[in-house]
């Protein structure tokens, strides 16, 4: 038996930044990892000669004030460990009701000016909007989703989703809609259940503080946070699993039971406090009958958010020489001439390739200084999935339609970019099920909750407070979502404990 005042579960940018900053705050801090390496979402690896970046295409810039992440990085010790490398521009988006190709820069006068430039006869409703983003973006950036939801009286609409939010301000206007709003998968695939607060305070925060992506991956980042909690004097067990979470009830300490990948060498930690860097259920799952129930129950109105898949290509010459012409790039379908019909994408794959293909966002990291390895020049390829496409299938069946999936994505790319498929030279394809068992994530959900409009109920739209006390979240699943999200609800979670243990 080992005593400490903290246990982190899991490795992830919430769970380590959390440490980290409990760590500086002279709290004994332990975090446990299943896998080989700390950073979950946010990891970056090798299969072969070819460079995987987990999910990271872009992030807010940390050192811009107001940017959610610069005071927890910052606490954290964490915010220059790493280079932040500027992306150019927040997005460049083609196809669907288009026509044209768009650029979106990364910058609030920027984006004011190439939107009225494009949409001269919406100028008004551009400049509202845009307007609110800066709004709440600065608030939840000052203060948190507290300062955002402060600014409730202001917004008659607030409950809104976005689909109603775009609608109201741009009509049936849909290249617009989908000019400023076409990296949807970043927050949620569905317009109409989408709250549109959160939505404009993820795109609001890039305009504002402008977009960046972690030179050499965003391993690094989360090697950096890792580094700074072992500086700390915290410890980072790696490939340890976590057999068993008893929270101490009335004041008394907190049981985690961890052992080796086999289930040999058992170790149990003594904890004033645990932090579950996870999904509320997967945390239940280690608890007594009675714990799991309860923490269970408080979430069962919460449904999950959207999953992802991931093709990464490595191709024998850099992108830009088969006309992708951008960092980010989204490309629309043609089927797709609504914003709102962005939800049928995450559907598609539970068929067999065919006319349709989902929306994709392309992430050429040879186009900025990234430094991501090459050759092979990386590719990375990401749209949206569920757990439902791929369930059911054996083994044997998964891998074949996996494949044939991907060569059906790879075959459409090479029709809008003639020459890419014969430059393919290695891939990795990740879908939903695969993001379910790396990351132990329940429906493959890579961002939390669902980001839903409040339900009226009183209770907090997302807090790092559980029903159970010394059991606090440091995830997507208590904040809005995404890495800045999950960053800036771990310094909630530092500050919820250090004020829960002041006397301490």
């Amino acid at each position: 038996m080992t005593r400490t005042d903290v246990v982190v579960i899991g490795a992830g940018l919430g769970g380590l930044t959390a440490g980290a900053i409990l760590a500086h705050d002279g709290r004994r801090v332990v975090v446990i990892e299943r896998s080989n390496s700390v950073g979950g979402a946010a990891s970056s690896y090798k299969v072969g000669d070819l460079f995987v970046e987990g999910s990271l295409h872009l992030t807010g810039d940390p050192h811009h004030p107001q940017d959610p992440k610069h005071a927890a990085l910052t606490r954290a010790g964490a915010l220059d460990g790493v280079q932040w490398i500027p992306a150019g521009a927040l997005y460049e988006i083609r196809g669907g009701p288009l026509g044209t190709p768009f650029v979106l820069p990364d910058s609030l006068d920027g984006a004011r000016a190439a939107l009225t430039s494009r949409f001269p006869d919406a100028a008004a409703a551009i400049d509202r909007f845009l307007s609110e983003m800066q709004r709440l973006a600065s608030a939840a950036g000052d203060g948190g989703l507290d300062a955002v939801f402060a600014l409730s009286p202001e917004f008659s609409d607030w409950s809104v989703s976005l689909a109603d939010k775009l609608q109201a301000l741009f009509g049936d206007n849909e290249a617009l809609k989908c000019a400023i709003a076409g990296n949807l998968s970043y927050v949620h695939d569905d317009t109409s259940q989408q709250w549109w607060v959160p939505f404009a305070i993820m795109q609001g925060g890039f305009l504002l503080a402008g977009a960046r992506f972690v030179q050499g991956g965003s391993q690094r980042l989360s090697s950096a946070i890792a580094r700074s909690i072992r500086k700390a004097g915290g410890d980072v067990l790696l490939r340890r699993f976590v057999s068993g979470i008893e929270i101490g009830e009335d004041g008394a300490a907190s049981r985690i039971t961890h052992t080796a990948r086999d289930g040999g060498d058992p170790q149990t930690i003594e904890a004033t406090t645990v932090i579950g860097n996870a999904a509320p259920a997967t945390l239940a799952a280690m608890m007594p009958e009675a714990q799991a129930a309860r923490l269970t129950d408080s979430y069962a109105d919460r449904p999950l958010g959207l999953s992802l898949f991931a093709l990464t290509l490595g191709l024998s010459a850099p992108p830009r020489e088969f006309g992708v012409s951008s960092f980010v790039t989204q490309l629309l379908p043609d089927w797709m001439r609504t914003l709102a019909s962005y939800a049928e994408g995450k559907a598609l794959m539970a068929n067999e390739p065919g006319d349709r293909m989902p929306p994709l966002a392309l992430a050429d990291y040879a186009a900025i200084d990234s430094g991501v390895p090459a050759p092979p020049y990386v590719l990375s390829v990401v749209g949206p999935d569920r757990l439902a496409n791929w369930s059911g299938l054996s083994q044997d069946d998964y891998r074949a339609k996996r494949a044939r999936w991907q060569q059906a994505i790879i075959h459409n790319l090479d029709r809008l970019y003639p020459g890419l498929a014969g430059a393919v030279t290695a891939s990795s394809f990740n879908v939903a099920m695969s993001v379910q068992q790396y990351l132990g994530a329940p429906e493959g959900s890579v961002y939390g909750f669902a980001p839903l409009p409040p339900d009226g109920s009183g209770k907090p739209y997302r807090t790092p407070r559980t029903v159970l006390p010394g059991l606090y979240l440091a995830s997507s699943y208590s904040g809005i979502g995404g890495h800045s999200g999950a960053i800036q609800s771990a310094a909630l979670c530092a500050d919820l404990i250090l004020g829960d243990h002041a006397a301490d």
